[in-house]
């Protein structure tokens, strides 16, 4: 059975607007729509209100269960859509490369394979990243889940709530990355002059031999050039001397022999261009060959042997070759890089205590403003501390713990938190003349629950908060409790999404919209279905609740009372 009820506002902060659950457990297939305000879900016990909430949980981010599928050939499917529009969301759309839609769709496949699959507006996601965007969107509470409300950040957030810290709360914990930033960087620069320290002798003494070493590029290859000329000298005196011999030998030397072909050149010269053309290159021929005579009898002339140029020639080699050896490179380019390298370390050996002592003034100006912002947030929260215990043993009062007494103390911390450096004493006690002690150690579940009722109640009147879920947190309390109750949940929902499941006429009545979930045998087997109750049907349904499905004139009266 389908249902699209038409929605009162389009901008609400994580309004829920519908549901679509296929193929989950006893739903066959189910499509509802939801308003702004209070709506209440009733329906008798095992009639599926809680395949319902299994249901949403999966787009919230809850983990799939295979068994979940009713028919296990068909895939399930749940997709919710969300108004978001003032809840400030496009940061994390942004961070996780998402598309930002006022109206966001959250879907949820789960195959008969077993794999699951989840989406933001089509976009792919994981399931963390859907869970993170689920806690923001919708928060379900019941009996069993009031662990939140005895942790000590939740704790502090009411009170900074109340207390309007949250710009402030926002410039600590900016001031405080960064002073942990520097305060690992200062770490990282003590833990660098250790190592250097305990290197620096061995690094400047691997310095100093690197830069009295001739690191030049190239010349490695020109000093194996010299060497080689130097320890071969005789061979090139003797191959000089031959050489310049076969060019200016009087009888059969080349010089010789070229100069009476000038001769015959310069003669036939005035026969013909083509002759003329011939006689110049032999002229250049004959130049540059007397050319190439001179150079040979002056580089014989320039050579001669110097044993000790060798000898520091082949030092200067040896200690390259040593050098590159030691160090394991592969030559010149290497050791000059390995030098600089070595610079810098002893450098940094020889300048660190100037620079961490820079380090530790820049750390100590961050640790006294983030001190000072601690301060602020301390005095601020302390000043509001009185008001929160008034306002929930005063609402506890009339929620039917009239001894409710809360003994709330703030301690500067001897370290910074990621919310302050306070310690929170956040104690309680229900009866009078009885000690104070922790919330999770001295209060019922059901004291736990209507704590939590009043604490989301007054944080609602402080803060944006998430669509709110009560799933039977009335359970097991009087009439006239339940009614305060059903009249706070009202009150909350004058400024955002409430929903309330629940077995208590007093709460069901207080609801803007009233939703029943029941069983219906159809084909052979049973299905888990949801309306919406018009005036009329609300009347039977609390009168129901209140008699039993006998119905008598006193309970129809009754149920019109609590209505009206």
């Amino acid at each position: 059975m389908e249902y699209n009820l038409s929605l009162r506002h389009t901008r609400y902060v994580a309004l829920l607007n519908s549901l679509s659950i296929k193929n989950y457990a006893l739903i066959d297939r189910l499509e509802v729509s939801f308003s702004k305000g209070f709506t209440v879900i009733t329906g008798e016990t095992g009639a599926g209100k809680s395949i319902l909430l299994g249901g949403l949980s999966l787009v919230l981010g809850k983990r799939a269960d295979l068994s979940s599928l009713r028919n296990k050939s068909l895939k399930c499917v749940v997709e919710a859509q969300f108004g978001v529009g003032a809840y400030g969301l496009q940061s994390f759309f942004a961070e996780n490369d998402l598309d930002y839609e006022e109206m966001t769709i959250v879907r949820r496949e789960i195959s008969p394979s077993g794999k699951s699959r989840a989406f933001i507006n089509d976009s792919p996601v994981t399931l963390n990243v859907l869970a993170q965007l689920g806690n923001r969107l919708i928060d379900v509470h019941s009996q069993h889940q009031t662990l939140q409300l005895t942790e000590t950040d939740f704790q502090l957030k009411v009170i900074d709530a109340l207390a309007g810290n949250g710009d402030l709360l926002s410039s600590y914990r900016s001031q405080l990355l960064t002073y942990q930033k520097i305060t690992k960087e200062l770490e990282e620069m003590r833990r660098l002059r250790q190592h250097a320290l305990k290197e620096h002798d061995y690094n400047s003494f691997l310095l100093k031999e690197l830069e009295a070493a001739p690191l030049q590029l190239g010349i490695q290859e020109e000093l194996e050039a010299q060497y080689e000329q130097l320890s071969n000298v005789e061979t090139i005196l003797e191959q000089l001397s031959t050489a310049h011999q076969l060019l200016n030998d009087e009888q059969q030397g080349v010089l010789n022999l070229l100069s009476q072909v000038k001769q015959y050149a310069a003669k036939l010269s005035s026969f013909g261009n083509q002759f003329m053309d011939l006689n110049n290159r032999i002229q250049s021929v004959f130049i540059e060959t007397d050319d190439i005579a001179s150079e040979l009898w002056a580089l014989h002339e320039q050579m001669e042997a110097n044993p000790v140029l060798l000898d520091e020639v082949n030092a200067k080699l040896q200690l390259l070759y040593d050098l590159q050896k030691k160090h394991g490179a592969l030559g010149i380019p290497e050791l000059i890089d390995i030098r600089e390298n070595l610079a810098q370390k002893v450098g940094i050996a020889d300048n660190i205590d100037t620079d961490i002592l820079k380090k530790e003034e820049e750390l100590q100006t961050a640790e006294k403003v983030l001190q000072q912002t601690a301060g602020d947030l301390g005095r601020r929260r302390n000043k509001v501390v009185p008001q929160l215990q008034a306002q929930l043993e005063e609402s506890l009062i009339s929620l039917g713990i009239p001894n409710a007494s809360f003994s709330i103390e703030l301690e500067t911390a001897s370290s910074f938190k990621h919310n302050g450096k306070d310690e929170l004493s956040f104690l309680f006690s229900a009866n009078k003349g009885s000690a104070y002690g922790e919330l999770k150690k001295v209060a019922s579940g059901g004291e736990l629950s209507r704590i939590m009722l009043t604490i989301k109640s007054v944080l609602a009147k402080y803060e944006h908060l998430p669509t709110l879920m009560f799933d039977e947190i009335d359970t097991g309390v009087s009439g006239e409790i339940s009614n305060r109750m059903g009249d706070i949940m009202n009150e909350m929902s004058q400024s955002m999404q409430i929903f309330s499941i629940t077995h208590i006429p007093q709460v069901a009545s207080k609801g803007d919209y009233h939703f029943k979930v029941y069983k219906e045998d159809k084909d052979g087997a049973t299905h888990t279905l949801m309306k919406k109750l018009s005036s009329e049907e609300r009347v039977v349904e609390l009168a129901e609740m209140l008699g039993g499905k006998t119905l008598s004139d006193s309970a129809m009266a009754h149920a019109r009372e609590l209505l009206n």
